[in-house]
This record gives structure tokens, C-alpha cells and sequence, in this order.
């Protein structure tokens, strides 16, 4: 069951926000092909200076060629000529974590090439650039008119996608990618280009890129520097390229120019990324369901397993970076649905959905066709909602619970190799399946403590075992119950004792047996037996019904948006985020979350100091560099008035994917790297509350001064276009940027007019290269 603690979390007064039939303030993540005809008058308005076709554009440089998908989960910006790329410190904590070992803790340490030779390769890593975007409903939905169920229609959409997308990228290194839109009702297609050789430039200590931990995780106040440097290195005429020692440094269409100018309330902000998936639309009975079951069986089964690694973790240094990573990403989504719940309620969510399904019916029974088209669509959505009781649920345990333990989810990968086996098929095809489990054993064995994931098999399985109902339980269960008297610690020690999973060499020898044309190699191991078990039982008692009502609700959320839109014609709607290039913009604003207090719209250095004093949380700890630094005031041309700003918040809407995207100024300067939402506003993937949701961003003078003050790796600073804001609202460099602090504040006249000279013929260079 759900821990006292937890629940505790969820208690919040109620705050409606009404249904109106426009978007509220700020709210959505909009298509860049679209700004000029939707948003582009309203952004302006706002205070930004730029047009539609300075943010995307296919006929000159614009903000989009500055904007890559970071490894495909998280957003990162070009910031230099030569291909410097900036993301969060947690987007790029993997590859960090990869190349830390216990000798070189690049973790606890921070990490700083010093030139470029030492820059660290990360084979697999991407970023992907969208070359243009194209609507292509048309193409993409002829023939499916005729179709008579869901999978007839998507498998003509699917011919229809393969044909578009090869005649799109013939004769060209470029990839294709098409997404749905509104369920279906609409298809755009990404022309891409993705870079293959992505070098690692820097990071800071985990005390300042996780300063706060998870006691900060989805909280403001912030303080943490939640930033990493890549570069992007390419192959002849500056094309994608696999590694190569004779790789150059990627040269962008486009690389944004950094303000020190910093932010002010009120001030206009952009958010340009891959915001990854959000569900605006969904009914009162989906939230519901949410809310009141899925949210809460995954915030305990993760915290069950937090509490297991927390222990581990700081028993052994080892164990420590082996999952620190792992860590990061559980606590990740525990908190957020922890505080997406939280604010479910705060915005009193599921009423206003009631609310505007109760207007929707009204409208539809108004009129004799919108009754032919509509009118049984509600009632269709709570038979479909009704149909997955326990499904849901059991999905939600397999997946968090069953796979949550490392050894079921490794194991899981062997059981299309035990399948041939059984099958007597050609040792020919058993030996490509060794091949391809073989690459993955190495990567998965690194990172793998057995001790520690035993004991999370006895926790999360018990608690499968516990909480969902006996008819739900795979076969495999009535073994512990019969033989063990549900006892999963004995259960452990069993598996644990017999399984070659446990071990790489274990692992490698079972192989090697199959190579040699043993067939029972691995038939009797217990881990994969349960696999395989689970695998089993999942593909034909949870699967089917999961697939067979979500392919209905598919068919009901693509009509009801047909209808909403009907419905509210006034309103321009924005699709749902699904990780492909979306534009957010608000305004730099504080934000009150409870009766009595208001916070502010930034934080300080000094905020770091006073939670590290505090002795709070070990999350709290400091280099000693950064204490030094701020006891000197040493901020040099970062710090504004003896105080040197860390973050911010503004009312974008963002989502995961979002991470490590460009917040832009209303002249198209960088002003900070977006990292997170705030608590209370975490709800937002499901409905946004504008007096709530806040995204929260390192400033970018908190990068330059670790990078350059407390780094000491100023030289990437001086890759970078440091500027100035000019009443014309086009960026201009700021000369003295390069010169010492002192010195900039004492420049004479003569040297002021030399200065400004350079200035303008920098700002022809940097237009030239961008």
C-alpha cells in the first residue's frame, strides 16, 4: 500500500480555473510551422521582437538550426561556431556516469576538456537537426476512408508513411520521421539530420549539476547549475559521420548568441525543444484513473526500490556510480507523480473535465447531426474506461514491479533465444540471436550490483503479490505460494543461487554452450523460467483487452477532438507533445502555491550558501571552490550587484524532452537552460493551471561563471557570442565581453570607439557564419 509519507504529499486545498473557449495564458506547445498564422501576432504582443520566420524557416538560418534532439530523449541547443552544444547535467549524466570510474569520479569531480583531444566520445549518443517540416494529412490518410476497423486504417497509414517518407529522403543523407497529431486527425512529417559523433566537453561536479538532489527534484526555489557540454563533430563537407579520430567540429547553420543582459519580470521567454508526452485531452474517467490508482501504485512500487538502492548506494562507492544513473531516473518520475497528483487536485482537474464533458453533451444534444456523429461518444468512453478495470492496474505492476527487477528485465531478453532453442531452428539463426545478446552483455553487467537487486526482487515482487488481485498473478506465483508460502526473500535466495544471470560469466559460458549446440544451456534457469513466465502470461491476459479499448479510445479521442474543435471554434488548440519540435512561450513571472506565500521569479548564489549551512540535506553539500568564490564575491562580469543569479521561472509550458532546451529572450539570445517544472505545476501534461505551472532554467550567467570562474575552462567561453541587448532588439556582441571585468569598466573613449569597431565587424563575422 501507499506509504503514510507519500499521502501526505496529496493533501491540498482545491483552486478551480474555469473552462473558457480560449487558451488560457501561456498555455501550449506549438507546431514552428504554424506560428505565423497562430501565434506569431499574440508572441508579439507579449514583447518579442522576432517574426515567425526568424524562429523557423527553410529559406535562410533561423532559431530551429540552433535546436537539436538530444539522444532522442532530452532537447540541447548549439552555442559556438564549432558545434559547442549545451544540454542539462541530468540529460547528459549517463554518458558522464560511463566514463566515471572510481579512479576518475567525473561524477563527484566534474569533468573539463582542456582541448579538444580530450573531449570524450560516447558511441550511440545522436543530435538530430530538423532540416524543415511538412503537413502531410493528406498523403498519409488516403485509402483509410473505406477502412472498417483501427488496425485496418493504421496499416494503410504505415504504407502510406513508408511511401511518403522514401520519396522525401531519396538521393540524401536525410531521415524521415511522421507523427500523428489531435489522434490521427492530422500527420506532419520531420525532415532530419542526425550527427553520430558527440563528443563529451564538460560537465560540473554532481554538487553543482545536482545540487539539491532529490530533496530539490520538481521544487522552487532552485539552485542547481543542471548543465552539461557536448560538441557535435562531423565528417567531410560537414555531414553526419560515424567516429573518426579526423572528424572536425561541427560548423551550425545557426548558433544562439548569449545575453548577459539576464531577466526581469515580466520579461518575454521562448522554450524551443522536444517536449516528450503530454495528454491535455484526455476525459474525467482517464485522470480519474490516474489519479486514484496508477499514480499511486507506481509512486510506491518506485519508492520501495529508492529506498532499497538509497541504502546500497551508501554502503559502496562502487554500487554508488554503478547506479547513480539508474537512481536519478526512478526518483525522476516517483517525485513527479507525486506532485502531479498533488496538483490534479489543487486544480480541482477531474470537476472542470466533468464540467466541459457536461457542456459537450449539451452542445451535441442542441443539434439532430451533431447527435448522429457525437451522441454516443461519452458513453462509449466509460464503457471503454470500465472494460480496462485491472488491466491497467496489472500493466502498471508488471511493468514497474516485475520488470522493475534487473534480472527479470535482462533475463526477458533471452527468451526469444530459448524460444528457437525449443523450436530446433538452425543453429545458423541461434547464432546471430548469441551475437546480438552477446553486444548487450558487457554495458548491462557494468552497472549491475546482484546483492542489491536481490533484494529489490523479494520487495517489488511481494508487492505485486500483495496488492494486485490472485487472478492477475502469472502462473509463477502459485509456486512461491505453494512452495515457499509466499515468502519472496526465500524465493530470492533461490533464484539468485541458480541463475547464470547473476553473473557476466555465467552469462558468457551459458552462451558458449548454446554456441556449441547445447539446447537446455539455459531451459532451467529460475530467472529466465519467471521471465518468460511473466512475458507469457502479459501477452495473452493483459495485452489483447489493453490493446483491443485502447484502440477504441483511440477511435472516440480522435472524434471527440473533431468535436471540440467544433465546439469551440474560437480557440486555436495545440496537438499533444510526442517528442517532436514544439515552441512554449510566457513570461518571466513568481507565483504564489499556497495561500501566504509568493516566490519569487529567481534565486541566488547566496540561496546555495544558505542551504549548505543549513545542514538540511547531504544534497546540500558544496565544492569548496564555489564557497571561496562566493565569499570573495568573485562573480566577475556574471554577477549583478554582489549577486550572482542561478535560476528562474517562467510560465512556459513544458514537459519531459523539454530538458536542457533553449530558454530564448524576445531577441533570440540565449538567457538560461530549461531543467525542470516546479511541483506544483507538474500536472500540466494532463491540464494546465497558469497560476501554477512554472518551468524552471539554469540562467546562462550561472553556466558562464562555472564554466569560466570556477572551471577555470574559459576558453570555451571565448568560443562563445557573448552580447548585449540594443533598443533595435537585434543582438549585438558586446566587445568588452573579452576583456578582463576590470577592464571593461574603465574603457575610454578611444578604446570604447576601437571596441565598438570590433564589435561590428564580430557581429558581420558571427552573421556571415550563422
Amino acid at each position: 500500500m501507499i506509504s503514510k509519507r507519500i499521502l501526505s504529499f496529496f493533501a491540498a486545498a482545491c483552486l478551480s480555473i474555469g473552462i473558457t473557449t480560449a487558451t488560457p495564458p501561456d498555455e501550449g506547445m506549438w507546431l514552428p510551422l504554424l506560428l505565423k498564422q497562430l501565434n506569431e501576432t499574440e508572441m508579439q504582443k507579449k514583447g518579442m521582437k522576432l517574426s515567425a520566420e526568424d524562429i523557423y524557416s527553410i529559406n535562410q538560418s533561423s532559431l530551429k538550426d540552433a535546436i537539436v534532439s538530444f539522444g532522442g530523449f532530452c532537447t540541447g541547443e548549439m552555442i559556438s561556431s564549432e558545434g559547442l552544444l549545451l544540454t542539462n547535467h541530468h540529460c547528459g549524466y549517463g554518458q558522464i556516469q560511463q566514463h566515471s570510474s572510481v579512479e576518475n569520479d567525473y561524477l563527484t569531480n566534474g569533468f573539463w576538456a582542456k582541448t579538444k583531444a580530450e573531449e570524450k566520445a560516447n558511441p550511440g549518443l545522436t543530435a538530430t537537426f530538423i532540416v524543415r517540416m511538412e503537413d502531410v494529412t493528406k498523403q498519409i490518410l488516403e485509402g483509410t476512408a473505406n477502412t472498417k476497423t483501427e488496425a485496418e486504417r493504421e496499416s494503410v497509414i504505415q504504407r502510406n508513411m513508408a511511401k511518403v517518407r522514401k520519396a522525401s529522403t531519396a538521393g540524401t543523407h536525410y531521415d524521415a520521421v511522421i507523427k500523428p497529431y489531435f489522434y490521427g486527425n492530422e500527420y506532419y512529417m520531420y525532415i532530419t539530420e542526425t550527427f553520430r559523433d558527440i563528443r563529451l566537453v564538460g560537465a560540473p561536479p554532481s554538487s553543482i549539476g545536482k545540487f539539491g538532489g532529490d530533496t530539490d527534484n520538481w521544487m522552487w526555489p532552485r539552485h542547481t547549475g543542471d548543465f552539461s557540454i557536448f560538441r557535435i563533430y562531423a565528417g567531410p563537407n560537414n555531414e553526419p559521420a560515424d567516429y573518426s579520430p579526423n572528424n572536425k567540429p561541427y560548423k551550425p547553420k545557426h548558433h544562439l548568441p548569449i545575453s548577459l543582459s539576464g531577466v526581469q519580470e515580466n520579461d518575454f521567454t521562448l522554450v524551443f525543444g522536444f517536449p516528450g508526452r503530454t495528454n491535455e485531452y484526455l476525459t474525467s474517467q482517464a485522470i480519474e484513473e490516474i489519479y486514484a490508482v496508477s499514480n499511486p501504485a507506481k509512486i510506491n512500487i518506485r519508492e520501495t526500490k529508492l529506498n532499497i538502492l538509497d541504502k546500497d548506494m551508501k554502503a559502496s562507492d562502487a554500487v554508488r556510480i554503478q547506479y547513480a544513473a539508474k537512481y536519478a531516473s526512478i526518483a525522476n518520475y516517483w517525485k513527479k507523480w507525486i506532485g502531479e497528483n498533488r496538483g490534479i487536485r489543487k486544480a480541482n482537474a477531474i470537476e472542470k473535465k466533468q464540467q466541459l464533458e457536461k457542456q459537450f453533451a449539451n452542445w451535441v444534444a442542441a443539434d439532430a447531426n451533431r447527435k448522429a456523429t457525437y451522441g454516443n461518444l461519452l458513453a462509449d468512453f466509460e464503457s471503454n474506461y470500465k472494460a480496462l478495470d485491472g488491466i491497467t492496474i496489472t500493466r502498471d505492476y508488471i511493468t514497474e514491479a516485475a520488470y522493475g527487477v534487473e534480472i527479470v528485465r535482462f533475463a526477458n531478453t533471452f527468451v526469444k533465444l530459448q524460444q528457437q532453442l525449443e523450436a530446433n531452428a538452425p543453429q545458423t539463426e541461434i547464432n546471430d540471436q548469441v551475437a546480438k545478446l552477446e553486444k548487450t552483455i558487457a554495458g548491462f553487467y557494468k552497472d549491475y550490483n546482484a546483492p542489491t537487486d536481490k533484494k529489490v526482487f523479494a520487495a517489488l515482487l511481494d508487492l505485486y503479490y500483495k496488492n494486485i488481485d490472485a487472478k492477475m498473478h502469472p502462473t509463477a506465483f502459485a509456486t512461491v505460494r505453494s512452495k515457499y508460502k509466499g515468502d519472496f526473500n526465500k524465493y530470492a535466495d533461490e533464484v539468485f543461487s541458480k541463475s547464470v544471470f547473476t553473473s557476466e560469466a555465467g552469462v558468457r559460458k551459458a552462451l558458449a554452450d548454446v554456441k556449441a549446440g547445447k539446447k537446455d544451456a539455459i531451459k532451467n534457469d529460475p530467472a529466465l523460467q519467471l521471465a518468460s513466465n511473466i512475458a507469457d502470461y502479459y501477452s495473452k491476459n493483459i495485452m489483447p483487452t489493453y490493446t483491443k479499448v485502447n484502440d477504441n479510445l483511440n477511435l472516440l479521442y480522435r472524434t471527440y477532438m473533431t468535436g471540440l474543435r467544433e465546439m469551440q471554434s474560437d480557440k486555436n488548440f495545440y496537438p499533444d507533445a510526442n517528442s517532436t519540435l514544439r515552441v512554449a512561450y510566457g513570461k518571466v513571472e513568481p507565483y504564489e502555491p499556497v495561500d501566504g506565500v509568493k516566490y519569487k521569479y529567481y534565486t541566488t548564489l547566496e540561496g546555495i550558501i544558505e542551504k549548505a549551512e543549513s545542514g538540511a540535506a547531504e544534497d546540500y553539500a558544496i565544492p569548496a571552490r564555489l564557497k571561496e568564490l562566493y565569499e570573495k564575491k568573485d562573480y566577475g562580469r556574471y554577477g549583478v550587484n554582489g549577486q550572482l543569479p542561478v535560476a528562474f521561472i517562467a510560465s512556459n509550458h513544458t514537459t519531459g524532452g523539454n530538458s536542457g532546451s533553449p530558454v530564448i529572450n524576445a531577441n533570440g539570445q540565449l538567457i538560461g537552460t530549461n531543467f525542470d517544472r516546479n511541483w506544483e505545476g507538474t500536472m500540466s501534461d494532463i491540464v494546465y493551471n497558469p497560476d501554477q505551472v512554472r518551468n524552471i532554467s539554469v540562467d546562462v550567467r550561472y553556466m558562464l561563471f562555472i564554466v569560466d570562474k570556477f572551471a577555470g575552462a574559459g576558453h570555451l567561453v571565448e568560443e562563445m557570442t557573448l552580447v548585449t541587448d540594443d533598443t533595435s532588439g537585434l543582438p549585438q556582441v558586446d566587445a568588452r565581453s573579452k576583456a578582463a571585468p576590470a577592464e571593461a569598466q574603465n574603457l575610454s573613449k578611444k578604446e570604447r570607439r576601437k571596441a565598438e569597431k570590433a564589435a561590428k565587424k564580430k557581429a558581420k563575422e558571427a552573421a556571415a557564419l550563422n
